[in-house]
């Protein structure tokens, strides 16, 4: 069995309802020792001010808590390679999330940079540039993490060397800009990760034109959809396309396993269980 230093660190997507500091004990009660929020409406342009109180709520709780690496996902409607307005309320929702995840402590956190739709590739990967930049350079301490995708209609970050090409127009203007792998994107977009060799050379890839330790953080999700689909739908851990012995060898792989993981599957508190005792399985670990 692992010993406390070497065991992973697993979680959840949990939910704020009632308040932020709520995260802790909902994800306590499914066994995390990691997790992500929305620290506002994922589908509202109108961000939350988080007042003292609530703050001070929140730091309590990680205080009195075992769970002292958490995330936040910025809401689905930024989108980077947007134009005039849309693009202004996108960065400027950045720039909020990042203050934001400042105040509560958070590790990072993680963005989809957006969709080319009527744009050029040049065009769209230098508009998110632009647009990290700004976040970066008006923001402190908490780390932006790009998420590959599953390359559905005009999606940026599919491919690696997308992200790669992001990362190239930012420059080494800041060091806080690092990377968040999903597994269902990475299986959807093409990456056979669920083999051995296929997983060896995705992390390859990752290695030769970010490094391995750009990478902060893997989402652990199944697929619903077939490899190379570019569909994106999360499925229940081993229950997907991925299926049980592709995730065993995903979770036995060490990056994989030094990295928190955070399921973002279909939510439940009954399927919650189920899937955090199939990865803790996985794992090697007790069931909680």
């Amino acid at each position: 069995m692992p010993t406390d230093k070497d065991v992973p660190l697993v979680g959840f997507h949990v939910s704020v309802a009632g308040g932020l500091h709520k995260a802790f004990d909902r994800a306590e009660k499914l066994g995390c020792s990691t997790f992500q929020i929305f620290t506002s409406n994922p589908r509202s342009w109108k961000g939350r001010i988080i007042t003292e109180e609530e703050a001070r709520a929140f730091r309590e709780k990680a205080e009195a808590s075992n769970i002292d690496v958490y995330f936040s996902h910025i809401p689905y409607l930024a989108n980077f390679c947007a134009s005039g307005e849309l693009y202004k309320r996108s960065v400027g929702m950045l720039i909020q999330e990042l203050k934001r995840a400042a105040l509560l402590g958070l590790k990072g956190v993680v963005v989809h940079v957006g969709k080319l739709k009527d744009k050029g590739y040049k065009e769209g990967i230098k508009l998110i540039a632009s647009a990290l930049k700004t976040a970066l350079r008006e923001t402190e301490g908490v780390a932006i993490l790009m998420e590959n995708t599953a390359g559905q209609g005009s999606e940026v970050g599919y491919r690696i060397e997308q992200l790669y090409h992001i990362e190239e127009e930012v420059g080494e203007q800041d060091n806080r800009l690092a990377l968040c792998v999903d597994t269902a994107h990475a299986f959807q977009a093409g990456y056979p990760i669920h083999t051995k060799a296929g997983l060896d050379e995705f992390l390859e890839i990752i290695d030769s034109l970010l490094g391995l330790n750009r990478l902060k953080l893997v989402h652990l999700n199944d697929s619903k959809t077939p490899f190379a689909s570019r569909v994106d739908r999360h499925w229940h851990i081993g229950m997907g396309e991925i299926g049980e012995e592709g995730f065993r060898n995903i979770l036995s792989h060490p990056v994989i396993r030094s990295c928190p993981l955070i399921m973002e599957t279909p939510w439940g508190t009954n399927w919650d269980i189920k899937n955090m005792r199939k990865v803790r399985e996985l794992l090697g670990l007790s069931s909680f």
